[in-house]
């Protein structure tokens, strides 16, 4: 199989240690198996990703010598695409309209899951007269899939480090697809784009673990090939806390700004590594 890997960083923020993580794991993966490596910017969330960031990304991944094959694809540019994956769930019966907020799906005793709540399924049986008024009263809604109707017993993926795993949709909950002003989720970009672009092997962080049930569910009803995924650890800091971007000064540009060369900034990433 020739090894097409990417890297797919929302441009919400600087790039810093563990997204130079993430990336030098699908880099290493396809280069040291002479396939490709391809970058992608996911900068659906118009409110928090900005061009500087998205500038800043590309300028510090080709300073680390992080190198992408072909075109950086841009999800921004292909909403009409995902509109039309959108309508094709929606012709299966498999979308329904959700008037809840984060408040009332916790209220409602929503479980759980890491940094968030698995949906209940407050809205999934509406009747279409309740759908239908609240949608022509103007109420904000999201698109969600109705994983329990959507099922596919069978449906496994192979990951690098643990074999063929079977998929349980339902840790998930019904997931958001859409909002009414938000054309598409990550779910359902992640799963078209990679399909598109060739992927055939996924490498990201362990959090995005559970999601990848959802998305060979996903990739099942769309007719998409389903990738090799490998879900690595995520970096800490001294105090073990995961790096994420509000940790300013582990961003690839404040360490350039302070004269630090690429050499060092993988010295800092295999720091923190250990940590891990």
């Amino acid at each position: 199989m020739a090894i097409k890997t990417r890297f797919a960083p929302s441009p919400t923020g600087a790039l810093h240690l563990g997204h130079v993580y993430a990336a030098r794991q699908a880099f290493r993966r396809a280069r040291d198996a002479g396939g490709e490596f391809l970058l992608r910017l996911e900068d659906i969330d118009a409110s928090r990703c900005r061009p500087d960031y998205a500038a800043g990304i590309l300028d510090d991944l080709a300073w680390l010598g992080l190198a992408w094959d072909g075109a950086v694809r841009v999800q921004s540019a292909h909403l009409a695409a995902y509109a039309r994956a959108l309508d094709r769930l929606a012709a299966l019966g498999l979308l329904y309209p959700c008037f809840c907020t984060r408040a009332d799906i916790a209220q409602a005793g929503g479980a759980p899951h890491g940094a968030g709540l698995v949906y209940p399924g407050t809205c999934r049986d509406l009747s279409p007269a309740v759908r239908e008024a609240r949608i022509a009263s103007g109420a904000a809604y999201a698109l969600r899939l109705d994983v329990r109707r959507a099922g596919a017993p069978g449906l496994r993926f192979f990951e690098e480090t643990a074999g063929w795993v079977d998929v349980v949709p339902e840790l998930l909950g019904d997931v958001v697809l859409a909002r009414r002003d938000f054309p598409a989720s990550y779910h359902l970009c992640v799963v078209h784009d990679d399909a598109v672009q060739g992927i055939s092997h996924v490498t990201r962080g362990q959090d995005l673990a559970d999601a990848t049930h959802v998305h060979v569910l996903l990739q099942h009803l769309l007719g998409l090939p389903t990738p090799v995924y490998a879900h690595h650890k995520l970096l800490t800091d001294a105090a073990g806390r995961r790096l994420a971007k509000r940790d300013k000064s582990f961003t690839v540009a404040a360490m350039r700004a302070a004269g630090a060369l690429p050499g060092d900034v993988f010295a800092a990433l295999d720091r923190c590594g250990a940590m891990a």
